[in-house]
């Protein structure tokens, strides 16, 4: 797929077939991500890859005690989470984690699978259950939570896309 037609076509996806990313694919989506830009060239961010369902229904279970409702599901049943954290000592860490977000979606997109990027992640991460996890995957340090992105293959057909607003560019 063309670059520029993944950039303005990609969509988020709200439901996952169950169905996991063939290795291939996904290692694709992985380098996207693992080469976006960073400020300096720190590279301050790490994904974490989860496909273990209990891994991924642990997690989700934080996600949604965040909204209040711990039975919601918040990660609409995709097989593969990529949490992406970065270093908080770095001052682009956000910039960075949103930058390998970004490239993790597109390079999905243009491969024909379905992602999204769920929040909360900072807030999940901040918390003492969030520790012991980043903790029991080997992650230590100064680290924060910028997202999570859901990759799999859509159980249903895309949202329209809502028309870009009319001030969203002002050319001078």
């Amino acid at each position: 797929m063309d670059v520029l037609q993944a950039l303005t076509q990609r969509r988020s996806c709200k439901a996952y077939t169950g169905e996991r990313v063939d290795s291939d694919t996904l290692h694709k989506i992985l380098a996207a991500g693992m080469n976006a830009p960073s400020g300096m060239g720190k590279q301050s961010a790490k994904i974490v890859v989860l496909q273990a369902p209990e891994e991924i229904a642990a997690l989700e279970r934080m996600n949604a005690a965040i909204l209040g409702n711990p039975d919601l599901h918040p990660f609409y049943g995709a097989p593969t989470v990529c949490v992406v954290l970065a270093n908080a000592d770095v001052p682009t860490c956000v910039e960075d984690g949103s930058l390998v977000m970004g490239n993790l979606m597109n390079a999905a997109w243009s491969l024909g699978i379905g992602s999204c990027w769920i929040h909360r992640a900072r807030e999940e991460f901040s918390s003492p259950e969030g520790q012991a996890l980043l903790a029991s995957w080997g992650i230590t340090g100064n680290y924060i939570g910028i997202g999570h992105c859901l990759l799999g293959f859509p159980a249903k057909p895309y949202a329209t896309p809502k028309p870009r607003k009319d001030d969203y560019l002002l050319l001078r």
